[in-house]
């Protein structure tokens, strides 16, 4: 199992109504084929880290997270939903005793960003460091 948490917190001025259509996409995303089990909500952790919501989806496998990056629900939702993001972090885990995995995941993020640039570009306005968004030269 692959399991990616998201933290993040809204631009200002973005109304409730806003914040609820992008958590509802946010919830397609986290519900497509490929995803075990996802989760959208409220961040309850330490208020001090400046986050207010959280996303979480876990594929079961290297396969299902190649299907869930490239998901034509996943791809729709991003521009709907980035716009709106002020700041977010990720946390990766898993349960799987590869030693390679960490970089077989990070190529397949990498994938992404060189097939969709204008995505890495918008990923890259809101990520907190945490998430590559280019390509290494």
């Amino acid at each position: 199992m692959i399991v990616n948490i998201l933290r993040f917190s809204f631009k200002d001025g973005v109304s409730p109504d806003e914040q609820a259509g992008v958590l509802e996409r946010m919830r397609r995303t986290a519900s497509v084929e490929s995803v075990e089990f996802g989760v959208v909500g409220r961040d309850i952790g330490d208020p001090r880290d400046g986050f207010t919501h959280a996303y979480t989806a876990a594929v079961a496998d290297l396969a299902a997270l190649e299907r869930y990056l490239h998901d034509p629900v996943h791809l729709a939702g991003d521009p709907r939903i980035f716009p709106y993001i002020a700041r977010l972090s990720a946390v990766r885990f898993s349960d799987d005793p590869d030693p390679d995995l960490t970089a077989k995941v990070e190529d397949l993020h990498l994938q992404k960003v060189r097939t969709y640039p204008e995505w890495g570009r918008m990923l890259a306005e809101v990520v907190d460091g945490t998430i590559a968004t280019e390509v290494p030269s």
